[in-house]
């Protein structure tokens, strides 16, 4: 017997197991990639981003920690964080009082201004003038106080009547020819 038929038949020998096996790897390989190529390629470079990604983001994370071992290691440096952080805080919230108190004081001076006209327009009822004009007069003297400016307050124009005469549309009197005159009762008025 030969050598050949020892493999149970002809072309069964351990050589020509392997490259038929070679052959069906290859015919599957070929159609999957044939059918769903692009798929595996898309999946190929999201796998390889997502590496990528979490590669650094692992890579900040360990170099994050020595920092806080460093800081850690440093509590002079977080006590004087802390100090000028305080110290910031307290300029700030002086600020704010200082501002407060400037609101407070401004508000006041408007509460005692309108103390005063209310006293003057009450001094002046009971003398008998007008508090309206009196007050104009105040404010004036306020404003003109308040401002350093050397500017003469203009007098407002005199105002017309809004109609010439003594027309009155209700009392059919002072005006035109037309006028409303009731009609005729009774039995000759006709209908």
């Amino acid at each position: 017997m030969d050598e050949g038929d020892a493999g149970g038949g002809p072309g069964l020998g351990p050589g020509a197991l392997g490259r038929g096996g070679l052959e069906f790897l290859q015919h599957t390989a070929g159609s999957l990639l044939s059918s769903y190529g692009w798929y595996i390629l898309l999946a190929a470079v999201a796998v390889y981003v997502l590496f990528q990604k979490l590669s650094q983001r692992l890579a900040a994370h360990w170099s994050g920690r020595p920092a806080a071992a460093d800081a850690a290691m440093e509590p002079d440096m977080v006590v004087r964080r802390q100090e000028a952080l305080a110290a910031a805080r307290l300029r700030m919230q002086e600020e704010l009082n200082a501002q407060a108190e400037r609101y407070k004081e401004r508000q006041r001076l408007l509460e005692e201004e309108k103390r005063r006209q209310k006293i003057a327009m009450w001094e002046s009822m009971q003398e008998g003038k007008s508090y309206k004009g009196n007050l104009k007069l105040n404010q004036q003297e306020i404003e003109s106080g308040a401002s350093t400016s050397s500017a003469v307050p203009r007098s407002k124009p005199t105002k017309r009547p809004l109609r010439e005469g003594g027309y009155n549309p209700l009392s059919g009197e002072g005006g035109g020819t037309c006028s409303w005159r009731p009609g005729r009762r009774g039995p000759s008025a006709g209908g």
